[in-house]
């Protein structure tokens, strides 16, 4: 017979590029305007890593963030789960790297490419590892480099997008913190929002804006519900919404659809930008160092976008 444990979150870390970009600074690049960019995007600030900057150092500094809240030793974690798509060194993988900066040589590690939705993809995994006893404890890391992928000369993108990483460490519990995920896939949209290689041979990010606000307000809500669903609790149990950081636009349609007041709901994007893989744990840290919260909460994560791929699911707050 096996044994199954619950799992909670213990710990949570993030980090954040020295050079803060603003909208001024980036309107001096571009044909828009800083009111564009607010209008557009709700997004004043975010961060563009410099060369040292990479995603596994980046990565080491969140995650040495997140073991230190948890009072976790270095010995004792089992699993590192990278949660990246912005890579450029495709071989191998970075997972491994960030373990033996923090020195742990030995743990299970590897990468997901689940791109938006890669850390709720990941926390997924690393939970079900807790819990059937693969792993005492798991470090969860989405860190990505959007600044290497985007374009000025296609400033929708260029705008919204930045860098940094966000960690948390997953613990074997007597009760079950994280609740079961709900995730799935739209393959067909795949060219909705994509890398691809422009006119000057390089690679950067292509989206249609507009069809990614259609996806994602249609779809998230549903998901939203069926994550509390599965979970046993009802929405008005939620205390906070965490859901992808990609836009304020959509991060206040989903927030009004699925009736959360405004003070219930992260919006990390603000001051950091679209971090992709980055974007739950970056704003779920934010929100616990905001002193607003209390450990046992109820939070809903939904990440979501290219692939088109989405996860959700219910956690208690550290």
């Amino acid at each position: 017979m096996l044994d199954v444990y619950g799992s909670t979150i213990t710990g949570l870390g993030a980090y954040r590029p020295a050079h803060c970009v603003g909208n001024e600074e980036l309107a001096q690049l571009t044909s828009v305007t800083p009111d564009w960019i607010v209008d557009r995007t709700g997004i004043q600030t975010r961060h563009h890593a410099s060369p040292d900057e990479d995603i596994v150092t980046m990565s080491v500094e969140a995650c040495g963030k997140a073991l230190a809240m948890a009072d976790v030793d270095t010995a004792d974690v089992d699993l590192l789960i990278l949660a990246t798509s912005t890579r450029l060194q495709r071989i191998p993988g970075a997972a491994a790297q960030i373990a033996s900066r923090l020195g742990i040589p030995s743990a299970g590690a590897f990468d997901v490419n689940a791109v938006c939705a890669g850390f709720t993809y990941s926390l997924a995994n690393a939970s079900n590892a807790v819990r059937l006893g693969d792993a005492r404890n798991a470090l969860v890391v989405g860190a990505e480099r959007t600044s290497d992928l985007i374009n000025k000369d296609t400033p929708d993108t260029y705008v919204i997008f930045g860098d940094g990483a966000g960690a948390a460490v997953v613990s074997r519990s007597e009760r079950a913190d994280i609740g079961p995920s709900v995730w799935g896939s739209d393959g067909g949209r795949h060219a909705v929002l994509e890398t691809r290689i422009f006119d000057d041979g390089n690679e950067y990010v292509a989206m249609d804006g507009p069809l990614v606000y259609k996806w994602s307000t249609a779809t998230m809500p549903k998901v939203a519900r069926q994550a509390c669903e599965r979970a046993g609790v009802a929405m008005s149990d939620v205390a906070w919404f965490v859901p992808h950081q990609a836009n304020r636009r959509i991060i206040d349609t989903l927030t009004r659809v699925l009736g959360f007041a405004d003070d219930q709901v992260s919006r990390d994007v603000i001051h950091t930008g679209n971090t992709s893989a980055a974007s739950v744990p970056l704003a779920l840290t934010r929100l616990r160092e905001s002193g607003k919260t209390t450990p046992g909460d109820l939070v809903l994560l939904l990440g979501f976008g290219a692939g088109l791929t989405y996860a959700g699911q219910i956690v208690r707050m550290p």
